[in-house]
């Protein structure tokens, strides 16, 4: 129990730090501004094809989970991939620079309840963000009949991304003291896992499947069209374990080295 509540307090810190300064709420608003665009976008573009004879020929009603549903929602997670290297940047980086880590590391935490707290923390606040889109799931089942099962998983799949994305930018950040140098190296991580998803639209075989298979946009993609797989769900869970790992070996190290 004493664990658990060492890991909430640090979580709990992570989280007032970020919406104490202005960079916290900068990007929940950026974020909630951007989306709502994109939303406008989608459903003037779903509008437009449901009318375009050229789409639907015989104007029969457009389905809202592969028309509307699955790119927003696209949209939406490429964007969290932009967001969460600002994040998780500070984590480590400004604690190593500040010389707070090395209080931390002396203090009687363990490595792993810090590495949990800022884990938490941090997912905390990228799950706020996920939790700001909840209102377009609704106006959706308001103005039309979507699969509520795709909205479920489309959410279910932004929120193992951020897991995902969150977990990498931890590890980097135990890597650096440059705040900065933690943005841009997550960011190329984040997108080469990006780029690795369209492998598979390159050709088809067993290693150009096992490289797309390696990004997590591909098992979230079945997601977000409503199939709830175990090997995906274990995936991700197998992901965010290992670079928590690495992120535990990187902290025992500094506090013995």
């Amino acid at each position: 129990m004493r664990g658990i509540r060492n890991v909430l307090t640090i979580a709990r810190r992570e989280l007032r730090h970020t919406f104490a300064t202005p960079t916290g709420w900068i990007a929940l608003c950026s974020f909630l501004l951007i989306t709502g665009f994109f939303f406008v976008l989608e459903v003037r573009w779903y509008a437009m094809e449901s009318m375009d004879s050229a789409f639907n020929p015989y104007r029969e009603p457009m389905d809202l989970g592969t028309h509307l549903v699955a790119p927003f929602y696209g949209e939406v997670s490429l964007l969290l991939l932009m967001i969460s290297p600002a994040l998780t940047m500070r984590l480590f980086a400004e604690d190593r620079r500040n010389r707070a880590l090395e209080l931390l590391l002396t203090s009687p935490l363990s490595t792993a309840e810090i590495v949990l707290g800022k884990y938490l923390g941090a997912l905390g606040v990228a799950g706020v963000l996920v939790l700001g889109t909840a209102h377009y799931a609704l106006l959706l089942l308001w103005i039309g009949d979507p699969d509520p099962g795709v909205l479920l998983c489309s959410h279910l799949s932004m929120l193992l991304l951020v897991a995902a994305f969150v977990a990498v930018g931890l590890l980097v950040s135990a890597m650096t003291e440059s705040q900065v140098v933690a943005l841009v190296v997550t960011l190329v991580l984040l997108l080469l896992f990006w780029v690795l998803s369209a492998v598979g639209m390159i050709g088809s075989g067993p290693v150009t499947d096992a490289i797309a298979d390696a990004s997590f946009f591909n098992h979230a993609e079945q997601l977000g069209k409503g199939v709830l797989r175990i090997r995906d769900l274990v995936y991700f869970v197998t992901f965010v374990a290992v670079f928590l790992f690495a992120t535990h070996q990187r902290v025992e190290s500094l506090r013995w080295g």
